[in-house]
């Protein structure tokens, strides 16, 4: 009988004031997770930057610089391996930006998300890989290709429909599946980028180093990827979401900014990109419609390579 009473009068039982203190132990800790602001992820960041313009800005370039010889026509490319590393790395550092966000993410869309991502930029990557090849035939990037000279007058004329189907592979159903849940991914993990401190919502130095050639990916992303209504769509989002969390007197974080920022750049640079090809009949024929938005490498092989 000693023995239970004094086992109901310890600190911890039940009601007790160890329990409680306990308790408001966790809650404080739950509290302080809830309010946390991640630093500014400059490795991340330095990482995804690099990686992208090496190894898909820099893909359609090095196929053009190392020689033929090297990589014969019916082989893998150097640039098909660059393209191959990209469907890796990029992947992974989506999911480790993912990890860092201060708000916890839906997983099973993070999950979905990331395979779409990985499935759309393989069927890109054959298509891709093609239309690239086909550059040494004499094809020309910025015709449709009906009317490209070495594909127009192909027996049987169903081997046509074929290359369109190669085309719309490349440029349609593997842009899709690439693009649309890469910027769903950077949305999300932007989503948490809100900090109830004013004072923490500036940029380091070492971010603002990496605006500039984030910001320029972007517009060749969109650009050449032709993904400006995703693109604007996605910043526009951003922007809402940015004034909502405003009236709940939240702002955005370092890695919130700079994101905001590198899109913002981004759409100045579509904006002049447009306006300084407005004119050209050309490409006004191969981009109709409302949005006109040229491919650098339509631009390329217009201006470019056909003076050479």
């Amino acid at each position: 009988m000693e023995a239970a009473t004094r086992r109901r009068q310890l600190p911890g039982a039940a009601g007790g004031p160890g329990v409680a203190f306990v308790q408001a132990r966790h809650g404080s800790v739950k509290a302080e997770d809830k309010d946390r602001t991640a630093p500014f992820h400059f490795d991340l960041w330095f990482y995804f930057t690099l990686e992208n313009w090496v190894l898909d800005f820099g893909r359609p370039i090095a196929m053009l610089v190392f020689p033929i010889q090297w990589f014969p026509l019916n082989k893998p490319s150097v640039g098909d391996y660059f393209h191959m590393t990209y469907n890796v790395i990029t992947p992974f550092l989506l999911l480790k930006l993912i990890e860092r966000s201060p708000r916890t993410l839906p997983r099973s869309i993070v999950y979905v998300s990331i395979i779409t991502f990985i499935m759309g930029a393989s069927i890109h990557l054959v298509g891709d890989s093609v239309n690239h090849r086909l550059l040494f035939s004499g094809y020309q990037h910025h015709l449709s290709v009906r009317e490209n000279p070495i594909i127009k007058n192909l027996k049987p004329e169903t081997l046509i429909d074929s290359f369109e189907l190669l085309y719309y592979y490349d440029e349609y159903l593997g842009h899709c599946m690439w693009y649309i849940p890469f910027f769903l991914i950077l949305f999300m993990y932007f989503s948490g980028c809100f900090t109830t401190c004013k004072a923490e919502s500036h940029m380091p130095g070492p971010a603002l180093l990496l605006v500039v050639p984030s910001g320029l990916y972007y517009w060749y992303l969109v650009t050449e990827g032709q993904i400006f209504i995703l693109f604007i769509f996605t910043f526009f989002a951003m922007l809402a979401l940015v004034l909502h969390q405003k009236r709940r007197r939240l702002f955005l974080d370092s890695n919130g900014l700079f994101l905001l920022y590198s899109f913002a750049l981004t759409l100045s640079l579509v904006a002049l990109w447009v306006a300084w090809l407005w004119n050209d009949p050309v490409l006004r024929k191969k981009y109709p419609g409302v949005i006109y938005v040229p491919e650098p490498w339509a631009f390329y092989t217009l201006h470019v390579s056909s003076q050479q």
